[in-house]
């Protein structure tokens, strides 16, 4: 039992560094709250392009780690890539994802 218990306290103390270690390091898929802040304002400057350039207000803009997510629905084929281009062309947007459907 006395093994047991040693074994226990020694990797508790081993996850407890790596935790300290890894801590504000990002994990695949999750953001750190600078890089959520970040994204937050590449959504809204990408929304505003598309209600500038083509008057688009109900389409959906999702930004993580600079990729940008669009969806929802337009009137055409052009609109759609239009969209896709005014978001590709947007600071701080690394890629599109362009999820529009045109009805």
């Amino acid at each position: 039992m006395v093994m047991r218990i040693g074994q226990m306290r020694t990797m508790l103390a081993a996850l407890a560094i790596v935790v300290s270690a890894t801590g504000c390091t990002a994990i695949s898929g999750r953001q750190t709250p600078g890089e959520y802040a970040d994204d937050a304002v590449v959504s809204t400057k990408v929304r505003a392009a598309l209600v500038d350039e083509l008057g688009l207000k109900d389409i959906g803009v999702e930004t993580m780690q600079n990729v940008v997510q669009l969806s929802g629905f337009v009137d055409s084929a052009q609109t759609k890539v239009r969209a896709g281009e005014i978001a590709k062309r947007t600071s701080g947007v690394k890629e599109v994802r362009n999820s529009i459907i045109v009805r």
